[in-house]
């Protein structure tokens, strides 16, 4: 676990280095009658906390993102409610938890038309809206008519150039942006949303090392879940290399903007969707599935640059937050309710540390992800993060969370890292990683996240935490039920009854375990269990 101390440290010493080298951030916004601020929303594809520079972590290098935090906010408690990439970016477009957003809380979904977007309404208000990459995906979304629904915005995508690596994306990102930025008419604001590609799998393997320079002990330590192998760090290290992809073209983004004397009045978001692409993290609602790097920076709007700001925030707080400063009443944009809270609270303070003390806690949850359960079953889960503690629900304890081991663990994306798991969970002495990482699990979890942050020691039979366990659970229960969480009310079939959109994957048990070959690219055949498992035998 980083320590608040330690990031307190680098983060000084970033932002003296940030003044060093000239970012100032202070150049003069063109002039313009529409002086409302321009939003650029950067999204990485499955990225943990605290992998980014300005958090102390040494082997990933990211200046854009750190120039962003120093020149801005540095949040050190930001949770994705759901940490799915589907479900996550429905939860940031529409302000509410995923739950509440009926068929758009599964991966594949068929988002509904009822949801309004907040890009939609800057666009109904003035604003210049697109995107570039990977706006809300995977799943379907139209609208009453039929007609594509671009909910991230107007796509961006026809520059192009050469990767890096295999497995990185040709998309020219700033490239689409700055041709985003010609089609714009006059003054108007803009909202563009940034969505990388990277740090998603696939990767090419050691490209870390031989493109990126980097060293297997460059990595203080490998998490406690994983054997530490030369081939896990290895995979760590090709993760790194593509957040450095990412944070190059952001970089290249706030140049431009820079250059066009628009930085100072562009508020500049920068996250990632969910936890990164390794076994018991992306997909699941433990600690690094769920937490997630932030950064902010908004010169003209900003108060007391250069802050670490440790509220816990949510991912449904972004809509309100664009909404607001766009200068729009919620009430009357025509979207859903949200139960965010804008950020601007946190904006307009000059306090560091703990700004708001209502933003304590953060609600967690998920249903079906990929497939791979019988009858295209899900796994639901609620779970609540407050203060040291994090909370964990598992309703259906007798399906494998992460999938069934004959059909490939599907909700765990194929790796060097899973591959090694899985074919050592017989060896001595190592089958607890398997079992941490695609065991069942019981009916409630109970972690100290600031002494176990990797969710290794579960306390929610110990009798010491009884009373904390019960006052976290009736906490999460009893707002639930005030969002109309159909789980709460006995309605949870309704999760696993709406439709997998994907049909190349659509029932995937009844027709892989009947013969049919089926598209499994995003994990390995390796990863479909053969033989019975040890405790099966």
């Amino acid at each position: 676990m980083i320590s608040k101390t330690y990031i307190s440290l680098v983060w000084k010493s970033v932002i003296c280095l940030l003044f060093i080298t000239g970012y100032n951030g202070l150049a003069v916004h063109a002039q313009s009658d529409d002086n409302r601020p321009n939003i650029l929303f950067a999204i990485a594809d499955d990225a943990s906390f605290p992998h980014m520079g300005a958090y102390g972590t040494e082997w990933v290098r990211t200046p854009a993102f750190d120039r962003v935090a120093g020149q801005g906010l540095l949040f050190t408690n930001a949770y994705t409610p759901n940490p799915k990439c589907g479900p996550s970016r429905s939860i940031i477009l529409t302000g509410r938890n995923s739950w509440q957003l009926e068929e758009a809380a599964n991966h594949w979904a068929d988002f509904p038309t009822k949801f309004k977007v907040y890009t939609e309404v800057l666009a109904e208000n003035g604003y210049h809206v697109g995107s570039t990459g990977k706006g809300w995906a995977p799943g379907v979304a139209e609208t009453a008519q039929g007609q594509p629904r671009h909910l991230a915005g107007q796509p961006y995508n026809d520059h192009q150039t050469e990767p890096p690596a295999g497995g990185i994306s040709g998309n020219d990102y700033a490239a689409n942006f700055e041709a985003f930025l010609a089609d714009r008419a006059g003054n108007e604001p803009f909202a563009f949303w940034y969505g990388g590609y990277e740090p998603h799998r696939g990767y090419e393997y050691e490209s870390g090392i031989e493109k990126g320079g980097k060293q297997l002990s460059d990595i203080a330590h490998v998490p406690g879940f994983w054997p530490d192998t030369d081939s896990v760090r290895t995979d760590m290290l090709d993760y790194a290399f593509e957040i450095e992809h990412f944070d190059r073209h952001l970089g290249r983004m706030l140049a431009l903007l820079e250059e066009r004397g628009e930085l100072d009045n562009t508020l500049v978001v920068v996250t990632a969707d969910n936890g990164m692409p390794f076994p018991r993290i992306k997909g699941q609602t433990y600690e690094r599935s769920a937490h997630l790097p932030l950064a902010v920076m908004w010169p003209r709007g900003i108060e007391n640059a250069g802050r670490v700001v440790e509220d816990v925030v949510s991912f449904a707080d972004f809509a309100p937050t664009f909404i607001e400063v766009a200068g729009l009443n919620w009430t009357q944009t025509g979207m859903h309710s949200t139960v965010g809270r804008s950020l601007t609270d946190i904006f307009y303070s000059d306090s560091d540390g703990q700004v708001t003390p209502e933003r304590d806690y953060v609600l967690l949850g998920k249903e079906r992800h990929d497939v791979g359960r019988p009858y295209d079953w899900g796994y639901p889960i609620r779970g609540i993060v407050r203060g040291d503690l994090l909370y964990i629900r598992n309703f259906e304890p007798e399906r494998w969370p992460v999938g069934n081991p004959e059909t490939g663990y599907l909700n765990t994306d194929g790796s060097p890292t899973k591959t090694y798991i899985l074919d050592h969970r017989t060896t001595p002495g190592m089958y607890h990683f398997w079992d941490w990482n695609f065991g069942k699990r019981p009916p409630e979890e109970l972690y100290n996240i600031a002494a176990d942050p990797y969710c290794l020691n579960n306390l929610a039979e110990d009798p010491a935490y009884l009373s904390k366990k019960q006052a976290l659970k009736s906490q999460l229960y009893r707002e639930l039920k005030q969002q109309g969480d159909p789980r709460m009310f006995g309605r949870g079939y309704l999760f696993d009854a709406y439709r997998y959109m994907d049909e190349g994957t659509a029932n995937f048990y009844q027709r892989y375990m009947a013969g049919e070959e089926m598209n499994t690219g995003w994990v390995n055949d390796s990863d479909f269990e053969q033989e019975p498992l040890p405790e099966q035998r």
